[in-house]
């Protein structure tokens, strides 16, 4: 089966994120890395592609420069990732879904819901994937418990908590990092900080697990370090289009922590907890029952988890990995679609552009809500109201 090509915006020399990318999408053997446009330094960026063994042709300067170079080609990259500031996703990721491109984009998809509804229009006109990198929901136990809450192992689900706090953004003596300030400033921003950046994956890995949609929130942002202009810690409660309550806490400033996103899930009959730093074990209780811990790699768990399993049950997988399989439902999306075939449903779980513009829509909820003291802020982007 030849290769499918893919190509990078962003990702540079030195970016926390890029290479995750590049692990994720050569894994499986299913993309050639052809061509990026890596850096907002041109020189920069074209020396670093050529580095990684992208031909100096295919080196480009700036993400204009590789539509304009890409577009027209026999060879062209089959799905480009985008993986610049925040500022820039909505735009570059517009101009190639309009010249026929598949997309991932890095979140926060876009800055407002406005520009997050024109992506999904303009990617179900043009038949592309736009996808978003939620790349948590790429773990095989969080695909297994989206399993089993949809199989019904846990009935009606009542509750759900999520939470991603990390204590990297403590020190109010670093507050004046550029690394740490930008994220703070509303002009780069935007109208959120810490749910923006981290909140949004917890809320996004609630629907996904639980099949369920934010309808309504609630929440209470502080900026714990006072000089900053946006929130550093965020309570948010929510209510799910299925009835489910919904409770999510995301900090920057809780010292101790590391990563931090966890998932627990409460149905009628029974529990789940799910820990990203331990993304092994998958705690299961059954109503009346005692604990049980799922290990991933275990046999016949569901096909969701099965298929998203990389290594022998007792090794560890981290990050790259599920970033993997988001990448690899991607290349089962893309040739399915070239040969007119319908995907598996257990690798049809990759987060569209709908998920990134629903996050859009709780963003802009959750600074309001903040705003007016806790009031309770319909998060549904309007053009799924």
């Amino acid at each position: 089966m030849a290769k499918l090509n893919w190509g990078m915006i962003g990702g540079g020399k030195g970016s926390q994120i890029g290479p995750a990318h590049r692990l994720g999408a050569g894994l499986d053997g299913q993309f050639d890395f052809v061509a990026g446009a890596l850096d907002h330094r041109a020189d920069e960026g074209r020396a670093f592609a050529e580095s990684l063994g992208i031909a100096p042709e295919r080196a480009y300067g700036d993400w204009k420069e590789m539509l304009a170079g890409e577009k027209n080609r026999a060879d062209r990259v089959d799905l480009v990732t985008v993986a610049t500031p925040n500022a820039t996703h909505f735009e570059i990721t517009k101009a190639f879904l309009e010249h026929g491109f598949h997309v991932l984009c890095e979140k926060p998809m876009t800055m407002t819901v406005e520009e997050g509804e024109e992506i999904v229009k303009i990617a179900r006109a043009s038949g592309r994937i736009c996808a978003v990198n939620y790349g948590y929901t790429g773990y095989s136990l969080v695909r297994h418990m989206r399993a089993m809450v949809a199989r019904g192992d846990l009935g009606r689900i009542r509750l759900v908590k999520a939470e991603f706090a990390h204590g990297h953004h403590a020190d109010a003596a670093d507050a004046e990092n550029p690394r740490v300030r930008w994220r703070y400033d509303p002009a780069q921003a935007g109208v959120s900080a810490q749910f923006a950046d981290c909140g949004i994956h917890a809320m996004h890995m609630a629907s996904f697990v639980t099949g369920q949609e934010v309808e309504r929130l609630s929440a209470d942002t502080v900026s714990c370090i006072e000089s900053r202009v946006l929130e550093d810690d965020a309570m948010v409660n929510f209510r799910m289009s299925g009835g489910t309550v919904g409770r999510l806490w995301t900090s920057s400033i809780a010292i101790g922590r590391q990563h931090g996103l966890t998932l627990q899930v409460f149905g009628e009959k029974g529990g789940l907890r799910w820990a990203q730093e331990q993304p092994n074990q998958l705690y299961w209780m059954r109503l009346g029952q005692r604990l049980q811990v799922i290990e991933r790699g275990e046999g016949n768990l569901s096909p969701e988890a099965d298929r998203s399993s990389r290594v022998t049950v007792g090794h560890a997988e981290g990050m790259p990995l599920a970033f993997a399989n988001i990448y690899s439902d991607l290349a089962e999306a893309i040739r399915a679609g070239k040969d007119g075939r319908t995907m598996e449903p257990a690798a049809d779980l990759y987060p569209r552009a709908e998920d990134g513009l629903r996050s859009m829509a709780a963003v802009f909820a959750v600074a309001e809500s903040g705003k007016q003291m806790g009031a309770w802020m319909d998060a549904r982007p309007p053009m799924f109201r």
